[in-house]
């Protein structure tokens, strides 16, 4: 078979440029200094110098993938697949260029012959009789001609007098609340309208879908715009809402539209159901509207593919002069990309395509119905190919036996931010769903499974809808337990209230935000805001370096809420009391430790100066002593060499904990520091964990629990070593070693329940003390002890 030389030319670049943008491979030739001038972000002159193909293709990919490479993490945006049919859309980019310089009458066949194709593929594979199509980059911008084709239609003499004569007749165009946002501001603008010419007509309140155009109330808005002179032009209906995936009553939307003169256009993701062989009525009764807009690219994984408005009209002039067609052959070129790919994809591979993406979404509505706490939305569980599904409150409340009573203010938010929270979860856990958050103004915030939409575009198979409905299962304990612990959070964090504040963020997906408060007094207000910001920033890192399954962060980026910790998802078995008890130890503890700092500069001040008086003392002490003749330097080193004198000068320590200098006699003669204090961690849980016990969980509960008999032995072996310290659940450096003495002390900033025990702690190291007195040997003792 003859094939044209350079045709074959650009289908070998193509793949050429395809295989570097997607490896990323370096050819050797290409030398390391052109390497990192590609590799730069700035822009620069223009090289004098003209570059190879493989040089500026490897810019391109540098360009591309520049973020992920600073980041030294791979990308995590969704990534189309760009599959064979995908090369043959990106080949007939290229191939338009090369048609476009053909001569004008070959050129004007061929075009021609595209244009025809294409548009009777279309009408006769969405079911669209005698129509007629305009490709178009913005799918936005078929509505916009086809209004102005409307305006030309009832205006007779729009085309002379221009928009002078829309002042006799306001044009009125309506949309569906549940529409696309923007589209009728778009609309307006494009077409020189007033805001006033646009009328959103409101959704079902009583009756039918709530995402579905009120009818009976679009009747009465048409009647009192005609009465008020204004022309009724143009009525925009979905055949699946962009939020929700609903069906507006398209056969009686048909009829009004008929009955005042009114041109209908309909839209949605549900059209490209109408490929298939067995499809529901109200998304059939598309095919009588006067026009549509479908968007293959999506549907069927097109990179760069136009979207197709499909219109019936009998006059090309008007058509023309709408903008609907063109003179210019070029311009029928646009439709080139989507002619080779139908091609070769074939009717049975699109409707094939359609058909396992409304496949999956059966898939994932049956899984989700078996799953309790997950609530779904769709318009007919028959055929639906949005679902819409999200984390209910009421189901959870009863599945996890949790009580939600006084948790009513802000429900609607704290559901909202779950949710939210929950689809972005499922998006970074599997990115191949295509799952997405909306908002919908009566479910609230929904996670939104919209096969026809991304499938083909990412590659969706079974497995990954297997995989989303695994992940789901996880997240959905996690959530419920996290919802009915919030009011236990709340209420021991009033517990410990002035140190502890709770802070109400309804934003907050977690647990919930707590703000540890300093307690000291007579600070100023930027005094107290420093103190509060080093002691919350101190107290993260530390709840951050426990070993425990709950994460704590700063919040949001852009959050309005500052020095606070948010506290995020908990399991069933964690103990709400130990770890706000935790928080609170942990923080005082921070702030004692600051207070002590701060005081320590004036006792080391204090001690310096009174080591001064004692070393001069001493000094002068020892020349009375030791008399004249000794200070003079020749005379003093005989008489000492014949004479010698014993100085009775003693050496200083400083104690830093009392603030005093005491003598260094003690230290030369038992060759051991005096008073030296045992060291003695902190404790800062009541509670004994197990080996391999995650920090704040409950003995017994979820999947880390321990048998009883277990935990008897190991609290056995713990009371037969005879050790001091208390087994807590966490064990930061929070405070300098403490002596045995004071071991009262230290528990002051323990939870409650450790003071039960330091009673009999005190009279334990009371008893060691009086021993350890009557050892011999210095050495011997500070080995003891240590």
């Amino acid at each position: 078979m003859m094939v044209d030389s350079t045709l074959a030319q650009v289908g070998k670049n193509l793949s050429e440029a395809m295989r570097i943008l997607e490896d990323g491979q370096r050819e050797n030739e290409v030398g390391p200094e052109k390497w990192r001038l590609n590799r730069t972000s700035i822009p620069g002159p223009l090289q004098g110098d003209g570059q190879d193909v493989a040089t500026i293709l490897h810019l391109v990919h540098n360009l591309i993938h520049d973020e992920e490479e600073e980041e030294d993490k791979p990308s995590q945006h969704r990534m189309q697949n760009v599959g064979e049919q995908g090369h043959m859309a990106l080949l007939g980019h290229s191939l338009a260029a090369y048609i476009s310089v053909l001569d004008r009458e070959r050129l004007r066949k061929l075009t021609t012959r595209i244009l025809s194709d294409t548009t009777l593929w279309l009408c006769r594979l969405f079911r669209y009789e005698n129509g007629s199509a305009y490709f178009h980059e913005d799918d936005r911008d078929g509505l916009v001609k086809v209004c102005r084709l409307v305006i030309n239609a009832r205006y007779e003499e729009y085309a002379s007098e221009g928009y002078a004569i829309l002042s006799s007749k306001q044009p009125v165009i309506y949309q569906s609340a549940s529409g696309r946002p923007g589209l009728g501001q778009h609309l307006c603008s494009q077409l020189g309208l007033p805001l006033s010419s646009l009328c959103t007509v409101p959704c079902n309140t009583i009756f039918g879908s709530q995402h579905q155009m009120d009818i009976a109330l679009l009747d009465k808005l048409i009647k009192e715009d005609i009465e008020a002179g204004k022309l009724p032009l143009l009525l925009i209906a979905n055949a699946g809402t962009p939020g929700a995936g609903h069906t507006d009553k398209l056969g009686r939307l048909k009829d009004l539209c008929d009955q005042y003169s009114m041109w209908l256009h309909v839209e949605g993701v549900n059209l490209a159901t109408l490929a298939l062989g067995q499809i529901t009525s109200a998304i059939m009764a598309a095919t009588k509207s006067d026009s549509m807009t479908l968007t293959p690219g999506q549907w069927l994984g097109l990179p760069a593919v136009t979207a197709v408005t499909l219109y019936r009209h009998e006059d090309p002039a008007l058509s023309l002069a709408a903008g609907l067609t063109s003179s210019q052959p070029v311009a029928k070129l646009r439709a080139l990309p989507l002619w080779l790919s139908l091609q070769y994809l074939g009717h049975n591979g699109i409707v094939e395509k359609i058909r396992h993406a409304t496949a999956l979404s059966q898939q994932l509505l049956q899984k989700l119905k078996a799953l309790t706490s997950i609530k779904t939305s769709v318009e007919d569980e028959l055929s639906s190919p949005v679902v819409l599904f999200k984390f209910s409150q009421e189901s959870s409340a009863a599945s996890s036996g949790g009580s939600v009573e006084g948790y009513c203010a802000g429900e609607k938010e704290v559901l909202d931010s779950f949710n939210r929270w929950l689809g972005e979860q499922l998006v970074q856990l599997v990115p191949t769903s295509g799952v997405d958050v909306v908002e919908l103004e009566d479910e609230g915030t929904c996670v939104r499974f919209s096969p026809l939409l991304t499938a083909a575009v990412l590659g969706t198979q079974q497995e990954n809808v297997e995989e989303l409905v695994e992940k789901l299962s996880e997240l959905v304990p996690l959530m419920c337990s996290t919802m009915c612990l919030r009011q236990d959070f709340r209420e021991e964090i009033h517990r410990h209230s002035p140190s502890l504040r709770y802070i109400e963020d309804l934003s907050w997906p977690g647990l919930g935000v707590v703000r540890y408060e300093p307690q000291a007094e007579g600070m100023d207000e930027s005094r107290r805001k420093q103190e509060l910001e080093k002691i919350n920033t101190e107290l993260l890192k530390k709840l951050q370096d426990l070993d425990t399954d709950i994460i704590f962060s700063t919040g949001p980026e852009f959050g309005t809420e500052e020095d606070c910790i948010f506290v995020g998802m908990v399991t069933e078995d964690v103990d709400v009391t130990e770890l706000v008890d935790t928080v609170a130890a942990l923080g005082r503890d921070i702030e004692e430790s600051g207070r002590l700092l701060e005081n320590m500069t004036e006792v080391v001040r204090k001690g310096i100066l009174e080591a001064e008086l004692q070393l001069q003392k001493a000094n002068e002490e020892k020349l009375m002593e030791e008399g004249m003749l000794r200070q003079i330097p020749l005379v003093g080193s005989v008489l000492n060499w014949f004479s010698p004198f014993e100085s009775s000068i003693k050496g200083r320590t400083f104690n830093l904990a009392a603030g005093s200098l005491d003598s260094t006699e003690t230290t030369y003669s038992t060759k051991a520091q005096a008073g030296r204090p045992n060291l003695q961690e902190t404790p800062t849980s009541s509670s004994k964990k197990l080996p391999g016990q995650r920090l704040f969980r409950r003995s017994g509960v979820g999947s880390d629990s321990f048998s009883e008999t277990s935990s008897i032995g190991q609290a056995e072996e713990t009371t037969r070593d005879g050790s001091s310290t208390q087994s807590g659940s966490i064990h930061p450096p929070t405070s300098p070693p403490v002596p045995k003495e004071d071991s009262h002390t230290a528990c002051d900033v323990t939870p409650e329940k450790i003071q039960e025990s330091s009673v009999q702690e005190h009279s334990q190291v009371e008893d060691e003390v009086a021993s350890e007195e009557r050892q011999p040997e210095g050495p011997e003792v500070e080995q003891s002890e240590r």
